[in-house]
C-alpha cells in the first residue's frame, strides 16, 4: 500500500495558514500614503511618449486634499453633534432590537467615532431615535 504521509506533507505547505488571513482587517478607505503609491506607481509606469501632465497632477492632488477636509469636517460635525446631546433624553435602538430610553451622560471615543454614553452603556449615533429635553425633578423648599 502507498504511503500518504509525503502527500499531505506537501499539501500542508501549499495550504495557505488560515490564521493569517483571518487576522488581516479589511480597509475600506485609502489614505494619504495609499494616494502617494498610487501616483509613483502611475509616474513609474507612464508612457514616455505622453507623459503625466503637471496640471493633471495638481489637480488630483487638489481632489486628495479636498477629500480629507471632508472626511475631517465630517468627523468633527459627529463629535459636535455627539456633545449636544450632554443632557438630552434620547430614545435608542439597542443591540437586542429593544428600544432604551435614558439621558445622555458622555460621549466616548471609541475607534476614532464618537459614542454616546446612557446608563454606562454605550452606543453609536446611528442608533439614536429620538431626543427630547430631559424633565427637571420638581425642587422642593
Amino acid at each position: 500500500m502507498a504511503d500518504i504521509s509525503a502527500i499531505t506533507s506537501t499539501n500542508a505547505a501549499y495550504t495557505p495558514n488560515a490564521s493569517s488571513t483571518s487576522d488581516r482587517v479589511p480597509q475600506k478607505t485609502l489614505g494619504q500614503d495609499d494616494f502617494l503609491k498610487l501616483l509613483v506607481t502611475q509616474f513609474t509606469n507612464q508612457d514616455p511618449m505622453q507623459p503625466m501632465k503637471d496640471t493633471e497632477y495638481i489637480a488630483q492632488m487638489a481632489q486628495f486634499t479636498s477629500l480629507e477636509q471632508a472626511k475631517s469636517m465630517t468627523s468633527s460635525t459627529q463629535f459636535t453633534q455627539a456633545n449636544g446631546l450632554i443632557g438630552r433624553t434620547v430614545d435608542l435602538q439597542s443591540d437586542q432590537d429593544t428600544p432604551t430610553t435614558g439621558v445622555v451622560t458622555a460621549v466616548q471615543v471609541k475607534a476614532g467615532l464618537p459614542k454616546i454614553v446612557v446608563d454606562g452603556q454605550s452606543y453609536d449615533l446611528s442608533s439614536v431615535l429620538a431626543i427630547r429635553p430631559t424633565q427637571q425633578a420638581p425642587q422642593s423648599n
